[in-house]
C-alpha cells in the first residue's frame, strides 16, 4: 500500500469513528467530511526565487441529525478527545436547533455504488529547487521579448487533495487527486503607458502542462498586445467574449438555476423549467466521469452518485442544479450536484477564434472582465471590460475602461456561434462566445 493509500485509509477509519461517536451520542443519522490538502507553490520575479510555500491542512466537518433538527461542528484536530468533542459540540447544536422538514442525509438507494478510477491522481516528485529553476526560465522566456520590461513573477506549484465522505445509509467514499500549474505575469511598456497580462497552464498530470516556453511567450504577447489602448465606440454591438471569459457566462447560469437561488425566490429563471433560453442548437451538459479531468467525481458533496445529464437541450432549459436539501425545499429529486457540476460543457461548431472574428465583423472582443455588475435576480448584466475592437474580422487595436452590458436571457438567446477553441483549465469548459447584440460603452 502506499503512503497515499495508507492516507486515505487512515481517514476513512477516522470517518468511520466519527460516525460511530455521533451514534453513541443518540443523534439519529450523520454525516461527516474531511479532506487532507498539500501543496508546494514557488514564485521567481526577475530571476531570482522570491517565494517558496509549503502547505498541509486538515478538515473534519461532522453534521448530525436529531430527527430534524441539524446541527454542524468541524475540527483540524484528529485527536480522539477532540474528535468526541467536535460530534458533542455538533449534538448539541442539533438539540437546540428549530426542526428543519427539510433536513435530513439524502435518500439512502442514490448513494453511489459504484467507484471507477477517474484517473484523478498523478503525484509530481517536485522539489523547490526544481520548482524555482522552471519558474526562472518560464519568466525568463517572458522577458526574453523585446518590450516587455517587467515582470509580476512566475509560479510554478503542485497541489495533492484526499478526500472523504461517509454517512450513516453506510455509506464511505474517497479519493485522492492531485493538480498541478504553471503561470506567468509579465509587464509590457513603461511609465503611464505600462500593461499586464498573463498565462498559464493547469492539469492533474503534469505532464500534460503546456511547455515552459510557451506559458512564458503567450504572457508577454499577450501584454504587448494591450499597449497604447484606446476607447470603445458606444452601441449595440456584437461582442464575443475570449474562451477564458466565456466560462463565466455559463457560470451565471449555473447560479441562475441553483437550488439555493431557486428555492430563495432570487433567480431570474425561477419556474424556468421547459422553456426556451439559448438557440435550438444549444446543449450544454454535465460529464462526471471522464477520466482525468478537472472536475470529475463519482459523487457529489451529499454522497449521491453524479451521472452524465443535459441542464439544457435544444436549447431549452431541462433540469435544475440541485442537491438533496434543495431539492425538498422544491418537492423535486435531487440531481447530485451538492458541491456544484462536474465537468460542464457547450455545444459548439468549427469555428477557431480567427473565423469565429471574421463571423463577428465589427465588434468589441472582450479579453478579461472586471467587477461584479451581475444580478442573478433579474438577469441584468453589466460589467467593465478591456480587450480589443474588430473591424472587417480583424483585430484594430486593443480598448479599455469598456461597458458591456444587457440582460443574461437576451444573452443567452443572442449566441451565434460558440467556438471549438476550448479552454479545458477548469470545470466549466466552453469556446469562445460571440452574441449578436449587448449595449457597449466606452470609457
Amino acid at each position: 500500500m502506499t503512503e497515499q493509500d495508507e492516507g486515505l485509509a487512515r481517514l476513512s477509519a477516522q470517518v468511520r469513528e466519527l460516525l460511530d461517536e455521533a451514534q453513541r451520542q443518540g443523534a439519529s443519522a450523520a454525516e461527516v467530511g474531511v479532506s487532507e490538502d498539500s501543496g508546494l507553490s514557488v514564485t521567481a520575479r526577475m530571476g531570482s526565487v522570491e517565494t517558496v510555500e509549503f502547505n498541509r491542512d486538515r478538515g473534519f466537518g461532522v453534521t448530525v441529525y436529531f430527527g430534524q433538527r441539524r446541527g454542524t461542528a468541524s475540527t483540524s484536530d484528529c485527536s480522539p478527545g477532540a474528535m468526541r468533542d467536535t460530534v458533542r459540540a455538533a449534538c448539541n447544536i442539533a438539540r437546540f436547533t428549530a426542526e428543519d422538514s427539510f433536513a435530513g442525509l439524502a435518500d439512502a438507494d442514490l448513494m453511489a455504488k459504484d467507484m471507477p478510477d477517474l484517473q484523478l491522481y498523478y503525484p509530481w516528485g517536485l522539489t523547490a529547487e526544481e520548482a524555482g529553476e522552471m519558474a526562472v526560465a518560464c519568466e525568463a522566456r517572458a522577458l526574453a521579448v523585446a518590450g516587455i520590461n517587467n515582470s509580476e513573477g512566475a509560479t510554478v506549484g503542485t497541489h495533492e487533495a484526499r478526500r472523504v465522505y461517509g454517512n450513516s445509509h453506510g455509506f464511505l467514499g474517497a479519493y485522492k487527486s492531485t493538480r498541478h500549474q504553471v503561470s506567468c505575469s509579465v509587464v509590457a511598456g513603461s511609465g503611464a503607458g505600462m500593461e499586464r497580462d498573463y498565462w498559464y497552464s493547469m492539469a492533474r498530470d503534469a505532464l500534460k502542462l503546456d511547455p515552459l516556453e510557451d506559458i512564458g511567450r503567450i504572457a508577454a504577447e499577450r501584454a504587448l498586445a494591450r499597449l497604447n489602448p484606446r476607447s470603445t465606440p458606444t452601441g449595440r454591438l456584437p461582442v464575443l467574449f475570449s474562451a477564458e471569459m466565456a466560462s463565466s457566462l455559463l457560470g451565471h447560469l449555473l447560479g441562475a438555476i441553483s437550488g439555493g437561488s431557486l428555492y430563495r425566490h432570487a433567480s431570474f429563471l425561477l419556474d424556468s423549467l421547459g422553456q426556451q433560453l439559448f438557440p435550438a442548437w444549444v446543449t450544454i451538459d454535465e460529464r462526471p466521469l471522464l477520466p482525468g479531468a478537472l472536475g470529475s467525481g463519482a459523487f457529489d458533496d451529499d454522497g449521491v452518485a453524479t451521472r452524465a445529464k443535459a441542464f439544457v437541450k435544444n436549447g431549452m432549459l431541462e433540469s435544475y442544479l440541485l442537491s438533496a436539501y434543495s431539492a425538498r425545499k422544491l418537492s423535486m429529486q435531487t440531481t447530485g450536484n451538492a458541491g456544484g457540476v462536474h465537468n460542464l460543457f457547450i455545444s459548439h461548431g468549427d469555428d477557431d477564434l480567427p473565423a469565429l472574428l471574421k463571423r463577428m465583423g465589427r465588434g468589441v472582443y472582450v479579453t478579461e472582465l472586471m467587477g461584479q455588475g451581475v444580478n442573478i435576480v433579474t438577469g441584468d448584466y453589466s460589467r467593465g471590460a478591456a480587450g480589443f475592437w474588430v473591424e472587417n474580422g480583424e483585430i484594430q487595436y486593443p480598448i479599455h475602461e469598456a461597458t458591456v452590458a444587457g440582460n443574461l436571457r437576451d444573452l443567452f438567446k443572442g449566441i451565434v456561434a460558440v467556438g471549438k477553441d476550448f479552454d479545458a483549465r477548469r470545470s466549466v469548459v466552453t469556446g469562445s462566445i460571440l452574441i449578436d447584440r449587448m449595449t457597449v460603452a466606452g470609457g
